[in-house]
């Protein structure tokens, strides 16, 4: 450095040459930062080179100057709002009015230069700021030079000429966004405020609002700006569903002023469909339900009030009606849909309103406080329910049967059983009438689970599993909804076979029920149901047939018991009876093969035993009868196994219960009927198998007699019980050893044991009782020295014997 130049050129170069050693300082360290970060980042993430990007801004130039703008404009808006309503007081007319004009005016005429020189975000900013500001001038204008005026009335004016000033504005200045949309936004008070200025009501409002939403949509419709169309649309929306609310309400409180404004709504929704066609099917939906309140209304109004629900449910299913195509009319899919939506969503709340009776009738009967045969009916359950509730039933049952769909078939067969069933209770029939109505419900319904392909074909032609991609309605919920109203996700056979199984077996219960009023109407009706349950389960296939089977050996049971009970026999002997049915089961099923009947024979089987229990005579004699049920159910090769078991249960059972009723104590009576037979079957299976294990084969048969013989023996030291009991055990145990049988051997040899340690037990403790004290000690020393000293050969000769009791089977 030349240290001959003056101070202050010498004090700028050093300055200069300091910068410089600063900035290549921070290059310097800002690649050490990135070589850093390259050798700790993780394996095949590649950082960005140095130098070599830019970082990604978190905004754009554009976006950071529009925030900017924007909030500059609302600052200023509230600048100037502060001024009129805190600053306005402090001046006078003149100075008030040259301040509002003169501000306005620059606001206005600002964004003419701003977009010459092409500053379009600063021009919209000033823009909208003179927009608000035209605001406050017609607020100001109220105040001080119209005080005296309406003021709803003049924000109808005001809103009406502010509306045309900003059009007109953006009509001048064609490069400013704000206008148009704010022109809009304000048109939007000008009629229902004036509505309401001139004395109108809500309906005036209402159908000003309807009026001002028709424009909006005429407006969204026309090819346009985003911004307006958007608002002209929102608009449309918030006003027809405040005018849609008005007409609920009049609907309920005025129905003949309600209808028209409901149907100028309904129209308006249609007339948007033009505009949002992905959204037709729901404002057809909200189309279709303004429809049905606008003639429910007057319909409710006119007719006596149980009809009104019927009323609002032929509205419903007529404006469903128009869900399928009509040849002289063309309907857009999506408006169908909405209208199949609304007008079914009508006629099930109609359906829920009429659904209570129907639990009712089918319930009512339980109520068995009056006793059986007693001839008083139960009261019903539900009283004076409007018997319209049919006629609604009987709508939707018909209105879904004619859908065409698969599910709408469906509902129209429920809702059909349904009618039945609600039938006794809302006409309050006579007590024959009610049986026979839930009768016929009966056999309609088994009639259905029987031919289940009928009903889905239905009367109007075949189940339309989905229609055509072209009627389908448009836009995707509108698709979605079509797909999944007509799809077929099951089998339509067996949906109505199940139905018609279900609503059978159910109404069934209910006659049965109804019929224990009286005697004669018992048995009349346990017959019916028998024939029917018999022929639904003979045309019948699969589950149907097997359950209509069951059902129809319950219905036998049902006509023994009733017989046996009408001819005053005792419930014991009343059992006995019973037992015909489970023989005739047996019977039927070696014939036919049918599970069900067989397990419902059982269950008969084990109630008509159960009623035998109270007398334990008759209880032995009802399980020998069983037993020998079981035994010619053995007979067939199926069912040998499980019935040769049950057949000797049941004959043990019935020894025992009367070897109970003689006063039998002996144990052995008890167990030696049932070894004897389990013995042989083991020596049976032996011969068949001889690989098979000894205690499987006379294990349970010795095990039976030997062990509680035991345990008399040391319970009751009397007698000759002992000495036969060791004896026999002996003999067992000799048997054992000679075929080498492991089970035999054991139980016999640990049972002899046993019976011979009671035996000398009372001599040992004499003997012990007289010899001296030290004798037992010194005995038991004597006795593990020996052990002790042999250990190793007691230990080889257990584990021989081990091995021999092993080879043993």
């Amino acid at each position: 450095m030349d240290m001959k130049l003056p101070p202050v050129e010498e004090l700028r170069l050093v300055d200069v040459e300091l910068a410089r050693l600063d900035a290549r300082r921070a290059e310097l360290l800002a690649r050490r930062a990135w070589l850093l970060g390259v050798l700790h980042s993780p394996a095949g993430r590649a950082a960005a080179p140095f130098g070599g990007g830019v970082a990604p801004a978190e905004t754009s130039p554009r976006g950071a100057q529009n925030v900017l703008l924007t909030l500059g404009g609302v600052l200023l808006a509230i600048a100037a709002l502060a001024f009129t309503l805190v600053s306005w007081g402090s001046m006078g007319l003149a100075g008030r009015s040259a301040v509002l004009l003169a501000v306005t005016a620059a606001a206005l005429a600002a964004p003419v230069a701003l977009l010459r020189r092409g500053l379009v975000s600063t021009a919209e900013s000033v823009g909208a700021l003179g927009l608000v500001l035209t605001a406050l001038d017609a607020y100001a204008l109220h105040r001080v030079a119209l005080p005296g005026t309406d003021g709803t009335a003049y924000a109808a004016v005001a809103a009406a000429v502010l509306a045309g000033v900003w059009a007109g504005y953006g009509r001048l200045l064609r490069g400013l966004r704000p206008p148009f949309p704010a022109a809009v936004a304000a048109a939007q008070f000008a009629l229902p405020l004036g509505a309401l200025a001139v004395g109108g009501g809500p309906a005036a409002v209402a159908w000003a609002a309807v009026l001002t939403a028709a424009a909006d949509l005429v407006l969204a419709a026309r090819p346009g700006g985003l911004a307006v169309r958007v608002t002209a649309g929102a608009s449309a929306g918030v006003l027809a569903a405040g005018a849609l609310l008005t007409g609920g309400w009049f609907s309920v409180t005025a129905p003949w002023t309600g209808a028209p404004l409901l149907a100028g709504c309904a129209a308006l929704c249609l007339y948007a469909v033009r505009v949002a066609r992905a959204a037709a099917p729901g404002l057809a939906a909200v189309a279709g339900l303004a429809v049905v309140a606008a003639v429910g209304g007057p319909l409710r109004a006119a007719l006596p009030v149980e009809w009104a629900v019927p009323a609002y449910v032929v509205c419903g299913l007529a404006v469903a009606a128009l869900w399928r195509p009509l040849p002289a009319v063309r309907i857009p899919a999506g408006v169908r849909a909405g209208f199949g939506l609304a007008g079914g969503g009508v006629a099930a709340l109609g359906v829920v309103w009429a659904l209570p009776p129907v639990p009712a009738g089918l319930l009512g009967p339980a109520d068995r406080g009056a006793g059986v045969w007693s001839g008083a009916h139960a009261e019903p359950l539900l009283a004076g329910y409007p018997a319209t509730a049919a006629l609604v039933l009987s709508l939707g049952a018909v209105g879904a049967a004619a859908s065409g769909l698969l599910w709408g078939r469906w509902g129209g067969v429920v809702l059909g059983w349904a009618l039945l069933m609600a039938l006794p209770v809302v006409l309050e029939l006579s007590y024959a009438a009610g049986l026979a109505v839930r009768l016929v419900a009966t056999a309609a319904a088994l009639a259905l689970a029987v031919r289940p392909g009928a009903a889905a074909r239905g009367l109007a032609g075949p189940v339309r599993p989905a229609r055509a991609a072209a009627e389908r309605p448009a836009g995707a919920w509108g698709a979605s909804w079509t797909a999944g109203a007509a799809a077929a996700p099951v089998e339509p056979g067996a949906l109505f076979g199940l139905t018609g199984l279900a609503a059978g077996t159910a109404s069934a219960g209910s006659a049965l029920l109804l019929s224990l009023d009286v005697r004669a109407a018992t048995f009349a009706v346990l017959g019916v149901l028998l024939g029917l349950f018999v022929a639904a389960a003979v045309l019948g296939a699969g589950g149907v047939r097997a359950t209509a089977a069951g059902c129809a050996v319950l219905a036998a049971a049902g006509l023994v018991g009733a017989g046996a009970a009408a001819a005053g026999l005792a419930p014991s002997t009343a059992g006995l009876v019973l037992l015909l049915v489970p023989a005739g089961t047996a019977a039927l099923a070696a014939r036919f093969r049918s599970a069900a009947v067989e397990v419902t024979g059982v269950a008969v089987g084990a109630v008509a035993l159960a009623l035998t229990v109270p007398r334990p005579a008759v209880l032995a004699l009802a399980l020998a009868a069983a037993g020998l049920i079981a035994a010619g159910t053995a007979l067939r090769p199926e069912r040998r196994r499980a019935g040769a078991w049950a057949a000797g249960a049941l004959f043990l059972a019935a020894a025992w219960v009367r070897l109970a009723v003689w006063g039998v104590t002996v144990p052995e009576a008890y167990t030696l009927p049932l070894t004897v037979p389990a013995l042989a079957i083991g020596f049976l299976r032996r011969r068949r198998d001889p690989s098979a294990s000894s205690w499987v084969a006379y294990g349970p048969g010795l095990a039976a007699t030997l062990l509680p013989s035991l345990a008399a023996v040391w319970a009751a030291p009397s007698g000759a019980r002992p000495l036969l009991l060791g004896a026999g055990a002996l003999a067992v145990t000799l048997l054992g050893a000679r075929f080498r049988l492991q089970a035999p051997l054991l139980l016999g040899g640990t049972v002899l044991a046993l019976v011979g340690l009671h035996e000398l037990a009372p001599y040992a403790v004499r003997l012990v009782g007289a010899l001296p004290r030290w004798l037992p000690p010194a005995a038991a020393g004597l006795l593990l020295l020996a052990v002790g000293a042999t250990y190793e050969r007691r230990l080889r000769e257990a584990r021989l014997l081990r091995e021999r009791l092993a080879r043993m089977r």
